[in-house]
């Protein structure tokens, strides 16, 4: 397995328990997505943890497919979808590397808290762009920590060199912009909340039609 499954495996029953750390923000984000959700929107999401944002959306769209590599979130979250009654989101384990070609299969694509941990960016920019309809919309937040403190720095790039952390690229909120521009999408929502304990990019692009 992987550093990155190993790693978020061993994670999961404290992830699950984790309380979100700032409510309002989470609610914001939510209520900015559903604005692009419909009874039958297609939605697919990549790093899904413990489901709880598939799950949040599900109420909103006709399905939900939505993966992550550590197989003890994808049984955490499916035990959360069984326990909820929830029947239109499918739990899997995986990589978007692996994942089955599908082009134009999706409306929406959700990438919370992941693009930051992607050791090929611009690959997987393509990919989603490649999965979604014209006019469908991509979705991420995701932590911008260039300028964190120079020992959160030094622990993100020592713990991965030495296998003991996944990969943490230290991200510029303008760099990710470009990044997602350059990969053809139009940003059409860009959000960053004030007052986390870390600076986290929120937006909405979307494939031309």
């Amino acid at each position: 397995m992987h550093v990155n499954a190993r790693f978020w495996d061993r994670l999961a029953p404290r992830y699950a328990r984790m309380q979100v750390r700032d409510p309002d923000a989470y609610e914001r984000k939510l209520a900015m997505t559903r604005a692009f959700l419909g009874p039958e929107a297609q939605v697919f999401e990549f790093g899904c943890g413990t489901g709880t944002t598939a799950l949040k959306h599900a109420p909103h769209a006709g399905h939900v497919t939505a993966i992550d590599c550590a197989p003890a979130m994808i049984g955490i979250a499916r035990q959360k979808a069984a326990e909820a009654g929830i029947g239109n989101v499918e739990f899997r384990v995986g990589d978007l590397a692996d994942m089955p070609d599908s082009p134009g299969a999706y409306d929406m694509v959700m990438a919370h808290n992941v693009l930051h941990l992607l050791p090929d960016r611009s690959g997987a920019l393509a990919r989603v762009r490649r999965m979604l309809k014209p006019g469908g919309v991509f979705v991420s937040s995701t932590a911008c920590a260039a300028g964190a403190p120079r020992l959160f720095r030094w622990v993100a790039k020592a713990g991965h060199a030495l296998g003991l952390l996944p990969l943490f690229n230290l991200l510029t909120a303008d760099g990710l912009r470009a990044e997602i521009a350059a990969a053809g999408f139009e940003i059409v929502e860009d959000w960053r909340p004030e007052g986390g304990r870390a600076p986290v990019l929120f937006l909405i692009a979307r494939k031309p039609a």
